[in-house]
């Protein structure tokens, strides 16, 4: 503020002619509201603008994170769909059959054809003994005979049981893998039945994940070796120009760096085989959205400001036309009651200090009262008593000067009683609508059967409200989420009655004879234990009676009677 005034003084200095005294005045008022106006208007707008930025461009991100996290984990388990289907077809065919019924062609390739059509991307079926050697074979290579006693797979098959490959050449020179399950003769011999799959259905399961334009997956081994073509990283059987992320089996999201540039990436590792599905998209390409938006959002930024200082400089020159206006009148006003002002008389003069005065004797009373409490709920030490004393004495001379300044104001105004007529459905309702965000935030159904022709009654309203929102705020505090308060309204012999319960917890017997005790409270860390005291007296006070009915687990009612009137109760 300090900064503004010195701008809009330098401003005047040397922008503003030196006019008479008054109109200058007017000037310098001029451009400080124009310079507040803009600073208030301007600054949350600023500040708004950056959050949105902010906000936007890291939903945008986890957005986009999200969903490509999700298309991999799907993808990845339809691969291991896949993959189990035939480690489990082979699996089958071992057990259902004897090493010497698969040693025989014939019938070997029978089971190929049939399982060939019934699994896609099977390419053939061979037989192997315990020292490695193909004794049987079907399918489109000669690789009967063939010795696999030194490779990887026939090892790991006799260490696991079951082994899935990576993707290699092998005798077919074309990209492969082996799924390959063991068994035992009758005689206890070892023997391995062993069946090679295509890698065209890997390529078609990626082709499914719907990727995004400029979105490259492709399924990597431990050691960076591609399993499937990729479009930024080359062939199958390639290696990939960066480390591999920390190993997580639900995946995550990194960042990696190559001689092509950076790249955000999406993975998710397997179990068995060990293989990395990986979706990889440019580091500016996930900006791109947000950098695009962002122009938008300025050029709404800038109109926004140039029409909040155009709208600042309308308004003030018609606030300051508005304020000389009313000075010119005000003087002519002040010119024609110079004399008048003298003749006030005495009393309106005391009823005038005596209202100044109220306040901060309002404020000494509220203070020394809180002095009170503060002592009644303190240690005892051994200047309690002295304490109490002063207080009271302050608080008996506060109340004396009141009754003065109450006298004094009887010679200006007559001070109007706080009992109205009023319709206590009305006041609930007020008091519904003040809870209406709590209501809403845990879906707490209220149900309402308020009598229409309910008749009104004499009271004051304040306390009624003041009563009404203890009970209900204790029923919403008894109730669970989705539960129910329920009020309801009819008319009586003597007056009305209220009744409000709920379906929450309840109250035992014990907790039912005490809820009007002052400082009674079961809420722990919380409350002071006077919300129904203070409502308890409020009701008696203003000629009426609240009880309550409560079970453990049920609930609890409470049932208001009210008067018609005070001189209603007297009769």
């Amino acid at each position: 503020m300090a900064a503004l005034n010195r701008f809009s003084k330098s401003f005047v200095k040397y922008f503003v002619p030196k006019e008479e005294g008054g109109l200058r005045r007017y000037n310098v008022l001029r451009f400080k509201m124009i310079g507040l106006f803009g600073m208030v208007a301007l600054v949350p707008l600023c500040l708004m603008a950056l959050i949105n930025f902010h906000i936007y461009k890291s939903s945008l991100e986890k957005e986009q994170r999200l969903s490509t996290q999700s298309l991999v984990t799907k993808t990845k388990y339809s691969f291991e769909l896949y993959l189990n289907e035939r480690l489990s077809a082979v699996s089958f065919i071992a057990a259902t059959n004897s090493f010497e019924e698969l040693s025989n062609t014939q019938k070997l390739r029978k089971i190929f054809h049939t399982a060939k059509e019934e699994f896609e991307g099977l390419v053939d079926l061979g037989l192997i003994n315990s020292e490695g050697k193909q004794v049987a074979y079907a399918g489109p290579y000669k690789l009967l005979g063939k010795d696999y006693s030194k490779h990887d797979w026939f090892n790991e098959t006799r260490v696991r049981g079951t082994y899935i490959s990576s993707v290699f050449l092998g005798y077919r020179k074309l990209p492969h893998i082996a799924i390959a399950v063991e068994s035992i003769t009758a005689n206890g011999e070892p023997w391995v039945l062993r069946a090679t799959i295509a890698t065209e259905p890997f390529s078609k399961l990626i082709s499914f994940m719907n990727l995004a334009p400029g979105v490259d997956a492709f399924l990597l081994n431990k050691d960076r070796v591609l399993q499937t073509e990729s479009r930024l990283f080359g062939s199958v059987l390639s290696a990939v120009p960066f480390e591999l992320p920390h190993a997580q089996y639900r995946g995550g999201n990194a960042l990696i760096t190559t001689e092509q540039g950076k790249f955000s990436a999406t993975y998710v590792n397997f179990v068995q085989p060990e293989f990395i599905l990986m979706a990889v998209r440019p580091a500016s390409q996930a900006t791109g959205a947000w950098f695009s938006l962002r122009t938008d959002l300025l050029v709404v930024l800038i109109g926004g400001a140039l029409l909040i200082t155009i709208v600042a400089f309308g308004l003030t020159n018609v606030l300051i036309r508005q304020l000389m206006m009313a000075d010119e009148c005000r003087e002519n006003i002040m010119k024609e009651i110079e004399h008048t002002q003298k003749l006030s008389s005495i009393g309106r003069l005391a009823a005038g200090v005596a209202h100044e005065i109220n306040n901060p004797l309002a404020v000494i009373k509220e203070k020394s009262g809180l002095m009170t409490d503060i002592l009644a709920r303190s240690p005892e030490f051994e200047l309690n008593g002295v304490l109490e004393r002063q207080i009271k004495g302050i608080t008996s001379s506060v109340e004396r000067c009141s009754a003065i300044t109450h006298r004094l104001l009887g010679f200006a105004r007559k001070v109007e009683a706080k009992n109205e007529w009023l319709n206590v459905n009305e006041v609930v309702s007020e008091v519904l609508e003040f809870l209406e965000k709590e209501l809403t935030k845990r879906s707490i159904s209220v149900n309402l059967m308020l009598e229409e022709s309910l008749s009104e009654i004499e009271s004051d309203k304040g306390q009624l409200q003041q009563v009404f929102l203890n009970i209900v705020s204790n029923a919403l505090e008894a109730v669970d989420e989705g539960g129910v308060i329920y009020l309801e309204s009819k008319t009586v012999d003597n007056g009305i009655r209220l009744v409000i319960g709920d379906d929450g917890c309840g109250m035992s017997e014990e907790t039912m004879s005490r809820i009007f005790e002052p400082f009674f409270t079961t809420k722990r860390n919380a409350g002071n234990g006077l919300g129904l005291a203070i409502s308890y007296g409020i009701i008696r006070k203003l000629g009426g009676d609240i009880s309550v009915t409560s079970h453990v687990g049920t609930g609890s009612v409470f049932t208001i009677t009210l008067p018609f009137s005070a001189e209603s109760k007297k009769a």
